[in-house]
């Protein structure tokens, strides 16, 4: 599934808590000045659709609506002057029918709690749509942004395995598919319609564990779709 946001978000008193305010693409207040970022890391994902999940291709999910978690490590990133580096940042969607046709998605955002203020704000602008670039491109697809939260996150890779705990919300485990070459090469799908990753092939996974309970959405998709790879994204 393609993860692309676009929404207006304004600060509360509360220095890491964030109410969306409009969700209009053609708002032009929803647009800040350009901005010079980019992040680059490792990201996984994880939906309650069978491997592999049609959502990818453009197809309608499995089970006629898409339940998806999607987590990234930043290795190293700047919005200006702010470093990112180490930073995890995790979204959640509930799509109630074809991803790409609709109806629009319900969506969380959690914010890694290590970051500072100028580093929130700037995760803020940049998966919110607000500073261009890949979140920008497409904000008819979220419908209701539920809120964003500032969060412990443990986001662990090691070989094949990825993994994800958010306490009190989430826990999510993928383990990647080795392919027929071997257990040391990995099942790939690449060019795909739809994808989190651009320019980079998608690992096809399998989660081991992917329970969610929060903002009035819960799920346990233990054994369904996973994928996982690298990102780059700029304006």
């Amino acid at each position: 599934m393609n993860i692309k946001i676009l929404c207006h978000l304004q600060r509360n008193p509360d220095p890491l808590t964030y109410n969306l305010i409009s969700l209009r693409q053609d708002d032009p207040d929803t647009l800040s000045a350009p901005q010079s970022w980019k992040i680059e890391g490792d990201y996984f994902e994880a939906c309650n659709c069978d491997v592999v999940c049609p959502c990818v291709f453009m197809g309608d999910p499995d089970r006629g609506e898409c339940d998806v978690t999607v987590a990234w490590h930043i290795q190293k990133g700047n919005f200006g002057n702010t470093r990112l580096d180490g930073l995890n940042v995790v979204a959640v969607f509930h799509a109630p029918g074809n991803m790409f046709t609709g109806p629009k998605w319900k969506a969380a955002l959690y914010l890694d709690e290590r970051a500072n203020k100028d580093q929130a704000d700037a995760l803020v602008k940049i998966y919110s749509g607000q500073a261009g670039g890949f979140f920008g491109v497409a904000a008819g697809f979220i419908g209701d942004m539920a809120g964003v939260r500032s969060v412990p996150i443990k986001f662990e890779a090691d070989g094949r395995k990825r993994s994800l705990q958010i306490p009190s919300a989430m826990d999510v485990a993928i383990e990647g598919i080795a392919s027929g070459e071997g257990q040391n090469k990995e099942t790939t799908i690449e060019n795909v319609p739809m994808t989190v990753a651009p320019g980079f092939p998608a690992v096809v996974a399998k989660s081991v564990k992917h329970s969610y309970s929060d903002h009035g959405m819960k799920w346990d998709n233990s054994g369904k779709n996973g994928f996982y790879s690298k990102f780059a994204y700029s304006p």
